[in-house]
């Protein structure tokens, strides 16, 4: 059963934070007195699913992430795993530290996140190998080559905005990150699809947004109010 199996929860705070704009770690500014890591660090301390949490950061922001831990007084087990050069690297550095059945990963720059979503997307790792949390899009999409030009128009009905806790069998999707190593992806459900291996979308809000630019923080400021 799937609720006897043990669960991981995987935090990724390493990114360089570049399109922030600030020179300093956007998982670490505050919102309303607690800081982005803080609102995801608390929701996975309070779900019951939750066994242990690694959080995935540069070795020179260690003390930083030990800090807010503190701040939280977070009860569970917190590992910290150093992080990688890209986003996929560093997700590879955790799913190998960790012996869980099960991998929640979040970034850390979605402090949006709730309870329902962990929720939903263990439940529904009954079924699949790889779940993830999205929103349907409301503009058309279009595909376009290198030079803008348009190839194709997606069915909008379809077609869905990617947004994070992910949850994945974690050697299904260790031997993913194995096989495609070389591969650029830019999340983890990519890697399940191109073994043809169905990934679940649950839908989440626009609350659930991820924050790269200062007007994406002013933005979750007044979500998180």
């Amino acid at each position: 059963m799937l609720k006897e199996k043990k669960v991981t929860a995987v935090i990724l705070v390493a990114g360089n934070s570049t399109r922030y704009g600030k020179n300093r770690n956007k998982n670490f500014e505050r919102i309303h007195g607690k800081t982005v890591l803080g609102y995801s660090l608390k929701e996975f301390d309070q779900n019951l699913s939750i066994d242990d949490i690694l959080v995935v950061a540069k070795k020179d922001e260690f003390s930083q992430v030990q800090e807010i831990l503190k701040e939280e007084n977070v009860k569970k087990k917190v590992t910290l795993i150093p992080g990688g050069e890209t986003r996929k690297e560093s997700v590879y550095h955790a799913i190998q530290s960790t012996d869980a059945p099960i991998v929640m990963i979040q970034d850390g720059a979605r402090p949006g996140l709730k309870q329902r979503y962990i929720d939903v997307c263990l439940e529904n790792m009954e079924k699949y190998k790889g779940v993830t949390i999205g929103v349907k899009s409301k503009d058309t999409v279009k595909i376009t080559d290198d030079h803008q030009i348009v190839l194709e128009t997606t069915k909008r009905s379809n077609t869905w905005l990617i947004q994070t806790p992910q949850c994945f069998d974690r050697v299904t999707l260790l031997k993913a990150h194995e096989k495609y190593e070389d591969e650029e992806v830019t999340d983890d459900c990519m890697l399940l699809e191109k073994e043809h291996n169905p990934v679940k979308i649950l839908e989440g809000d626009d609350t659930n947004r991820k924050i790269t630019t200062p007007e994406d923080f002013e933005m979750m400021k007044n979500f998180l109010s």
